[in-house]
């Protein structure tokens, strides 16, 4: 899809990275964005994109501070859009819900985000949290993050975070199979298989669908936001995504926004 036949929104849109994120990083004479290419693909059809940063492995809560202070600072009058990965789809949730946001978001558009949990943080607490914590720790590291993608910590999350009445919420969620099922992805995506269903590779179908509106799209939850598979390279069956974000503003743009 050419980058200017897209939809140009009349309000600014945030990107809110997930668990481990980033807003841009430079090395290596490179820059990755964290939404990588698509940032500068929506503006190219003139529409105000932002994507800050919040803490890494913070819970929800905290993440979800940092998201408004950024928003504030960014875009501090007039209503925004919110596209967010993974983790930040509940972060975007619990700032509108909570943090007296819901004036200022018109939309909440969730992109592989663990709704429900996942069953690989389960497994992952049980297995690894008796190593990994103390040695978090002494790095002064937090590791709330984990604690906050646990099957029973979104049960309650959604108990305590209910929808917003006039703000729009639609999702994405991934199904990574052959041939997209690379090596990196196996363990995680047969835990999540066995407890839920077919996932990305972390986060099933079933968690993260949510909202009026839900699609599948095919791809690792990486893919999701744009970082290819070289597996499905290989096999002829990556495509930029680019394009399907401008189909996310399609819809918003029909909804009249």
């Amino acid at each position: 899809m050419d980058p200017t036949a897209l939809p140009t929104l009349r309000d600014p849109i945030v990107l809110v990275h997930g668990l481990g994120g980033f807003d841009r990083l430079t090395g290596f004479r490179r820059r990755h964005d964290y939404f990588r290419g698509i940032r500068e693909y929506l503006q190219r059809a003139g529409n105000r994109v932002y994507a800050p940063r919040v803490s890494p492995t913070d819970g929800v809560a905290r993440r979800a501070a940092d998201l408004k202070r950024c928003i504030d600072r960014i875009a501090p009058r007039g209503p925004v859009h919110l596209i967010a990965h993974s983790m930040g789809g509940l972060d975007a949730r619990y700032m509108v819900s909570r943090l007296g946001m819901d004036g200022r978001v018109l939309s909440v558009t969730t992109v592989g985000t663990p709704h429900r949990g996942t069953a690989f943080a389960d497994w992952g607490w049980r297995r690894l949290s008796a190593l990994t914590v103390p040695f978090l720790r002494l790095l002064g590291i937090t590791y709330q993050a984990f604690i906050d993608l646990r099957t029973d910590a979104c049960r309650r999350f959604n108990d305590d975070t209910p929808d917003v009445p006039g703000v729009r919420y639609y999702s994405v969620a991934g199904a990574c199979d052959r041939p997209w099922l690379g090596p990196e992805w196996r363990l995680p995506a047969a835990i999540v298989n066995r407890a839920e269903g077919p996932n990305d590779g972390v986060v099933s179908v079933a968690s993260a669908r949510w909202g009026e509106h839900a699609e599948v799209w095919d791809g690792d939850h990486l893919n999701l936001v744009n970082w290819p598979n070289r597996r499905a390279k290989r096999k002829g069956v990556w495509a930029d995504r680019c394009p399907w974000y401008g189909r996310l503003l399609g819809r918003l743009a029909d909804a009249g926004f």
